[in-house]
């Protein structure tokens, strides 16, 4: 999704500034009863995905955080769990993985998420995955044999496994594609996201550079695109440095175009993200672009975490083709 800047705000006349203080704290008192509302109701979140595609890191990432995890729970019981989640503190934020070592899987789980739903859980699908290459190099690493391919090369059980899988993805809340994370920025994503320390606050907002010539991120809600603005790469002095050097930044400022762009930004993020809240999303990540992900989309993404950073939420920025070529 590209994102479109909103207008310029108009600016406020002189009378609105004797309200604005009210609407303020009536704003922070529904915050407050968002937070209070969130932290008491139970949520499951169900871990599916690919083999090979980092559950079991994202259950301990999950533990970590303050979640119950539980691995390999048949989806028939998944519905009995769920019962013991509103009688248990302990439960209340819950996680099951699931996945096709189950034999009934692909065919009770549909059946049960629903009825999830319909007893009124709070209950969400993140779904794992990687690309076919990704996933035969950890398979040949860890010298594994893939569930579905037993007696044969892991890369048919892999196809088998994507291919009978799509019902499932379909489903999901959330799709996470691991290929370009190793372990620990996957544990930093999933804490990032998942925290419940971090549920104090009613969104948690991420902003990541990244080149296009590397594909756009599968996580980010938002995408912005900066190569409109004048490259650093193609300054001799500044090609070998990034967008989180002085230099670069510096030049960048020069440009008239860089402080329009970050205010456009700022007033189209800043009208959005209360009506994220709102609408009671948990987690917002913003993508920022450019050619090579090192220097235009590394200097924006740090000023516009820099001022969202002001208004309260916490933010983590993620710079995830710094050290490409």
């Amino acid at each position: 999704m590209r994102a479109v800047p909103a207008r310029r705000r108009a600016a406020a006349a002189p009378t609105d500034r004797t309200v604005r203080p009210r609407g303020r704290r009536k704003e922070r008192r529904s915050l407050e009863r968002l937070r209070a509302e969130r932290r008491s109701e139970p949520r499951i979140l169900i871990i599916t995905g690919l083999s090979g595609s980092g559950k079991t890191h994202v259950a301990r990432a999950l533990e970590d955080s303050g979640w119950f995890c539980v691995d390999n729970l048949p989806s028939a019981l998944i519905p009995r769990f769920a019962d013991l989640l509103r009688d248990s503190a302990e439960l209340h934020r819950s996680a099951l993985v699931v996945d096709m070592r189950e034999r009934d899987f692909l065919k009770q789980f549909p059946h049960v998420f629903r009825q999830l739903r319909a007893k009124g859980f709070a209950a969400s699908v993140l779904f794992l995955e990687a690309e076919e290459k990704v996933l035969q190099r950890r398979f040949s690493e860890t010298r594994r044999p893939h569930p579905l391919a037993i007696n044969q090369p892991a890369i048919e059980g892999i196809r088998e496994e994507r291919e009978a899988l799509r019902p499932i993805r379909k489903m999901a809340d959330l799709i996470l594609d691991t290929s370009d994370y190793t372990v620990h920025q996957l544990r930093d994503y999933i804490r990032e996201h998942y925290d419940v320390r971090a549920e104090q606050s009613p969104l948690v907002l991420s902003v990541m550079s990244f080149g296009y010539k590397y594909g756009v991120p599968s996580e980010a809600d938002l995408v912005f695109d900066a190569r409109f603005l004048p490259n650093p790469n193609f300054v001799p002095s500044l090609k070998a440095l990034t967008g989180n050097h002085p230099p670069v930044v510096r030049y960048m400022k020069r440009q008239p175009d860089t402080a329009r762009f970050i205010k456009k930004l700022d007033d189209f993020l800043s009208y959005v993200i209360p009506r994220y809240v709102k609408e009671g999303k948990s987690y917002l990540t913003i993508g920022i672009g450019c050619t090579g992900g090192r220097h235009r989309s590394v200097m924006i993404s740090n000023a516009v975490a820099e001022k969202l950073a002001r208004h309260g939420y916490p933010i983590r920025v993620r710079h995830r083709d710094l050290r490409q070529e």
